[in-house]
C-alpha cells in the first residue's frame, strides 16, 4: 500500500484550525476547506513508487486493472471512483444540489456542444458524472439538508412576522407539496435583486431577535448579507448530526454544511448547481430543472456493525462504500483484503495499515487484492467501492 501525501483546499468558508487541529500541526491563519484524498484531476493526492513521488492519478492511468481490480474498472472504467474529503466548515457553504447520471451526462454535452469553456465562471457541468455524496461528522456538525414539510416552512417564515414574506407563506399554504414547493423557490430566487436584499435584511433581523431555532438563520445571514440564499435556506431542514453520524445526500437534494468538521465521500465529479449563499454563477432555470421538490425527513444514518467490528454507512449507489473500525488496545489485526481499491484514513489514535504507521489525518491507497490489515488503538475510516 502507498501513505498518501494530499493536497488542502483552502476556499473562504473554511475552519482556520479544525484541520491544523486533527493533524497535530500548527495553523497558518488561513483557512483550510477541504483535504482530498484520491485521484480527482482537481488535487490528486501523491504516491512514493520506485522511489519517485507521482501523482495517484497517473499511477492508476498507467495500469488500472492492477490498481483498481478487474471488477471496479468494468464497473466504473479506469478511474477511481470516489473522492474522499476530510471537510472543515467554518462559515456556510454555498446552498446547492448536484444532478443525476443522466443530467449530467445531458448537461454536460450541451455545453461542451456549446463551446463554453471547462473553467468559465458560468458553467454548470464539468463533466458527465453525477455526485451523490456522504458527509460523516468528525465533530458536531451542522447543516441544512432536503425541504421541510410546506406547512412547516410556512410556519417558519410567517414566524418572523416580515411582511414581504407573506405571500411566500399564503403560497406555501395554497397549493399541492410539490408545487408549493417549486413555487416559492423559483419566486425567492427570481425576485428582484434589491427588493430581496431588503426582506434578507429585514428577516434575518428578526431571526437574530428571536434566536433558538432561528440562530442558524441569523448566522447564515451574516455571511450572506441580502442573498436570496438565507430565505431559500428556511425551506429546508435544519440537522446537527453528532460525531459518527451522517447525512446521505443524493442527486437534486438541495443542501448546504454549516459549520463542523466531517469525513466526506462522493462520486469522482465537480458537478455543482447552486441556489444561493455564494457570490458564484446561479443559473435558475437549470437548478428548478435538477431539483427534486419533494419534502422529508433528512435521514440521519448511523453505521450498522459486522460482527467483524466494521460499521458501515448504508447508501444506495455502488461509486463508493464508507466504513469505520474502531480498534481497541489488544485486540486482533482486522483483515481488510478486498478486490477492489481502498483508501484508508486514521482520524483518532494510532493505527498501523500494514507497514504504515497512520496518525490522524494520515491516509494510505492500498491497489485492489493488495493484503491489507489494520490493528492498533484509534479510528480508521475505509472508503472503497461495490464492484
Amino acid at each position: 500500500m502507498d501513505r498518501l501525501s494530499n493536497t488542502v483546499r483552502p476556499y473562504a468558508w473554511g475552519s482556520t484550525t479544525a484541520i491544523p487541529e486533527l493533524l497535530g500541526i500548527a495553523p497558518t491563519g488561513e483557512p483550510q476547506a477541504e483535504m482530498w484524498m484520491g485521484a480527482h484531476p482537481g488535487a490528486p493526492s501523491r504516491v512514493t513508487r520506485d522511489h519517485e513521488e507521482r501523482p495517484l492519478s497517473e499511477v492508476i492511468a498507467a495500469d488500472p486493472v492492477r490498481e483498481l481490480g478487474a471488477a471496479a474498472v468494468e464497473k466504473f472504467g479506469p478511474r477511481l471512483p470516489f473522492l474522499l474529503k476530510i471537510l472543515a466548515a467554518g462559515a456556510p457553504l454555498s446552498l446547492q444540489v448536484h444532478p443525476n447520471l443522466a443530467q449530467a451526462k445531458e448537461g454536460y454535452a450541451a455545453e461542451e456542444s456549446a463551446g463554453v469553456p471547462i473553467d468559465a465562471p458560468h458553467r454548470n457541468y464539468k463533466d458527465a458524472n453525477h455526485k451523490p455524496e456522504l458527509i460523516c461528522a468528525l465533530t458536531p456538525f451542522e447543516g441544512l439538508c432536503g425541504f421541510r414539510p410546506p406547512l412547516e416552512a410556512a410556519d417558519v417564515l410567517a414566524g418572523l412576522d416580515v411582511d414581504s414574506l407573506k405571500p411566500y407563506v399564503d403560497l406555501l399554504h395554497a397549493h399541492p407539496e410539490e408545487a408549493a414547493l417549486r413555487e416559492v423557490l423559483t419566486a425567492v430566487l427570481s425576485a428582484d435583486p434589491d427588493e430581496m436584499a431588503a426582506t434578507v435584511t429585514e428577516a434575518a433581523a428578526a431571526c437574530e431577535e428571536l434566536g433558538g431555532d432561528y440562530a442558524p438563520y441569523a448566522a447564515v445571514a451574516h455571511h450572506f448579507p441580502g442573498d436570496p440564499g438565507v430565505i431559500a435556506a428556511m425551506l429546508l431542514n435544519h440537522v446537527q448530526l453528532q460525531p459518527g453520524e451522517a447525512l446521505f445526500l443524493g442527486a437534486g437534494v438541495p443542501h448546504a454544511y454549516i459549520e463542523g468538521l466531517g469525513v466526506e465521500i462522493m462520486a469522482n465529479s465537480d458537478n455543482v448547481l447552486r441556489c444561493g449563499l455564494t457570490p458564484k454563477h446561479v443559473d435558475v432555470p437549470e437548478l428548478l430543472r435538477v431539483v427534486r421538490f419533494e419534502a422529508g425527513d433528512p435521514g440521519v444514518l448511523r453505521p450498522e456493525a459486522s460482527p467483524e467490528g466494521e460499521e458501515v454507512y448504508e447508501t444506495p449507489i455502488d461509486e463508493f462504500r464508507l466504513s469505520r473500525f474502531v480498534l481497541a488496545a489488544g485486540a486482533a489485526p482486522r483483515d481488510l483484503t478486498t478486490r477492489t481499491p481502498q483508501i484508508l484514513l486514521c482520524t483518532a489514535g494510532t493505527v498501523r495499515a500494514g507497514e504504515l504507521a497512520l496518525s490522524p489525518g494520515q491516509s494510505a491507497f492500498v491497489p485492489a487484492g493488495e493484503k491489507s490489515e489494520v490493528s492498533g488503538v484509534g479510528t480508521v475510516f475505509r472508503a472503497t467501492v461495490m464492484a
